[in-house]
């Protein structure tokens, strides 16, 4: 008897076992509640290294802060949260490697990231098959949740498995159209982008709603991103009598464009977008001053529901800045975490045995209070927030100038 008892108990861990591989591991280590854990895992993918890391190294540190205040508050009760971070280099096709490795791993229920839409094209369609929830921080790119047909007005969902929490370049373009021709009174402007994803849909954004306004656009041209010298280019802004130029692509390029353009006595604004909206940008370029930039929401800096976020983030002693991302990426981190939560709570107390699917029918009821505001996606996976906000150069600083949701 004593020994079929043992063969009943050891079957019996052998089959917990086999489930736990499905949904999470348990972890006798978990800090804050004591006894047994259930470890989730939340990916984080962006530009951990190059041009970029600056954002991306504030989007790893912003999802490590949520999943430790998470666990530390045991917001899930029996869960203890754990982040996998992955270098995509903004590459597309380190990106799509990525995917790869984060579907490989059975506890991992969400990804967070990445920074940029390109890279995110090369994510999404395995992330969709493999039913794994991904919540995009900074992702602008209007056809990654409505398809190419959002331009002609037949939006329509391309993966259920993609929100974000950062609003549309639909949004963005209309908005910056709007500050610079009403507020800053540029009425021609030249339009230069990286041919990106992201910069060549900014761009074309920015151009329908500026000569909807009845602004000008009195050149356009495409620059590679990883150039470096843009005397050509701006010898030709210079000979239309532009009074801003219009950049859409990421501060690395966007720095030197706009040093060059000053250092041949063209001082125009170079305006952009939250690709060059990073405190590197200044840094970059000696010639900054008066440049302009539009960024998703307000600055935390002045929004009371991120006060503890800086808070935390400041006493966790992170090496890097949070920048621009910091916000929407607690806040996309978040999001995963509540939906753990609900579907824990709508299984007895115990995470489903398939996980993925259960955080993935959750998403879309997720309505929650962010460090950026109320958190919540509508049909499509976009956020429900569309404030934006116009920022300039002043003293070699981003300083806010202005915020709304634009009329698109």
């Amino acid at each position: 008897m004593r020994q079929r008892s043992l063969i009943a108990i050891t079957a019996a861990l052998a089959a917990g076992s086999l489930t736990l591989t499905a949904c999470g591991s348990r972890d006798n280590n978990g800090s804050g509640g004591g006894g047994d854990k259930t470890t989730v895992v939340i990916g984080v993918d962006a530009p951990l290294s190059g041009d970029l890391s600056a954002l991306g190294l504030g989007i790893r540190n912003s999802a490590d802060l949520a999943a430790k205040n998470a666990n530390k508050d045991e917001f899930v009760k029996g869960i203890e949260f754990k982040i996998e971070p992955l270098d995509d280099q903004a590459q597309p096709s380190v990106g799509q490697q990525n995917a790869q490795k984060f579907i490989s791993n059975n506890e991992l229920l969400g990804v967070v990231g990445p920074l940029n839409s390109s890279v995110s094209q090369s994510m999404q369609k395995p992330f969709n098959d493999a039913g794994l929830v991904q919540v995009s921080p900074a992702n602008t790119g209007t056809e990654l949740t409505q398809g190419d047909g959002w331009k002609t007005g037949n939006s329509v969902r391309q993966f259920k498995t993609f929100f974000r929490t950062a609003t549309t370049d639909e949004i963005q373009g209309a908005f910056a159209a709007e500050y610079l021709f009403n507020r800053a009174k540029k009425k021609k402007v030249y339009l230069i982008d990286d041919q990106k994803t992201y910069g060549a849909g900014l761009a074309a954004s920015f151009k329908t709603n500026f000569t909807k306004l009845g602004g000008q656009i009195v050149g356009t041209d495409h620059i590679n991103p990883d150039d470096r010298d843009f005397n050509a280019v701006v010898a030709k802004v210079k000979k239309t009598g532009a009074e801003a130029l219009y950049y859409g692509g990421e501060y690395p390029a966007a720095a030197p464009l706009s040093q060059q353009l000053k250092d041949s006595g063209n001082t125009i604004p170079l305006m952009g977008g939250d690709g060059i909206y990073s405190g590197e940008y200044p840094k970059l370029n000696k010639k900054a001053e008066g440049d302009l930039a539009t960024s998703v929401g307000k600055p935390v800096e002045q929004l009371a529901s991120a006060k503890k976020f800086i808070a935390d983030y400041k006493a966790e002693n992170y090496e890097d800045p949070y920048e621009a991302y910091g916000g929407l990426t607690y806040d996309a981190t978040w999001s995963i975490i509540e939906a753990v939560k609900k579907a824990v709570e709508d299984n007895d107390g115990k995470l489903p045995s398939d996980g993925r699917k259960a955080v993935l029918d959750a998403m879309s009821k997720i309505k929650f209070d962010g460090v950026t505001g109320t958190i919540s996606f509508d049909k499509f996976g976009d956020t429900t927030n569309t404030l934006m906000t116009a920022y300039v150069i002043k003293n070699n600083a981003w300083v806010p100038e202005y915020s709304a949701s634009p009329k698109v």
